[in-house]
C-alpha cells in the first residue's frame, strides 16, 4: 500500500471515529474516558478533547506505573490542559506490602483486583459512557472485542461500553499519532509494545504478541474489561 493509500485510509477511519464522538459527546452528561496514556488511548484523548476539553480523562495509577509513564501523563495533562482524574486504591503501594507482600509476584491477580479492577469499577459507576482505545489487534483475547456494548458493573449498573479503535492496526495508530503531531510515550522507544506497571512489564517475548512483556505470560488481562458475572 502506497503513501497516499494509506493517509487516505487512516483520514477515513478518524473521521469515523470523530462522528462517533461527535454522537457520544457533543451535549451528553455522564461520559468517561480510560487513559493507560499508551498510543492509542492517548490518540483516542486527543480527538474527544476536540469536542469536550472537559471529558474526565480516567488513568488507573497502582503506584507501580514506570516513572517515565508519570511524567508523560503530567507532561500532557499539562500541555493538553486534560480534566485527569487518578483512580487510586484503597491502600497505597507501602500499605499493600506491608499487609501481603510483593502480591505482583505471589498472586497478580489479586493485585490487578486491588489496585485496577476495583478503583475502576467503584468509578465507572457514575458515568453512562466508557470510551476505551482496545483494540481487536491487541491480543488473541481481545479478537472478538465489539465497537459498542452493554458492559456490567459488579453492583449491576450497566455503561455503554465504546471502543471506536477495535479495528485499527497498530500501523494505523501510530500512522495518525504522526499525523497529529501527537507525541509519544518514551518506552515504546525503548522496545516496549505494551505498557503496564513496572514490575510487570518487560520488553516483548514474542515480537508478533504486543502484550506477550506483561506478566511474565502468566496471564493476558488485568481484568477491568472483564464484566461481573451474572446473578443467579
Amino acid at each position: 500500500m502506497s503513501a497516499v493509500e494509506i493517509h487516505a485510509q487512516v483520514n477515513a477511519k478518524l473521521e469515523q471515529v470523530r462522528a462517533i464522538l461527535a454522537r457520544e459527546i457533543t451535549g451528553q452528561p455522564d461520559v468517561c474516558l480510560t487513559c493507560s496514556f499508551q498510543a492509542e488511548d492517548v490518540l483516542l484523548a486527543k480527538l474527544a478533547i476536540e469536542l469536550d476539553s472537559s471529558i474526565p480523562i480516567l488513568f488507573l495509577d497502582t503506584g507501580y506505573h514506570f516513572a517515565e509513564t508519570y511524567a508523560y501523563r503530567d507532561h500532557l495533562a499539562r500541555e493538553w490542559r486534560l480534566n485527569l482524574i487518578n483512580l487510586l486504591p484503597e491502600k497505597t503501594v507501602a500499605e499493600q506490602e506491608a499487609e501481603h507482600g510483593l502480591l505482583y509476584q505471589s498472586a497478580p491477580d489479586q493485585c490487578c483486583k486491588l489496585r485496577k479492577v476495583e478503583p475502576l469499577f467503584k468509578a465507572l459507576a457514575g458515568y453512562r459512557v466508557w470510551l476505551t482505545g482496545l483494540r481487536r489487534e491487541q491480543a488473541k483475547s481481545r479478537a472478538a472485542l465489539e465497537e459498542e456494548a452493554l458492559f456490567t458493573l459488579p453492583g449491576g449498573k450497566q455503561v455503554l461500553k465504546l471502543a471506536p479503535l477495535a479495528a485499527w492496526t497498530t500501523r494505523d495508530v501510530w500512522y495518525a499519532c504522526e499525523q497529529l503531531a501527537i507525541p509519544l510515550l518514551p518506552l515504546y522507544a525503548r522496545g516496549y509494545s505494551s505498557i503496564g506497571c513496572e514490575p510487570c512489564t518487560t520488553l516483548p517475548l514474542d515480537p508478533n504478541d504486543p502484550r506477550s512483556g506483561r506478566w511474565a505470560g502468566r496471564k493476558v488481562e488485568c481484568g477491568i474489561h472483564i464484566e461481573a458475572a451474572p446473578s443467579q
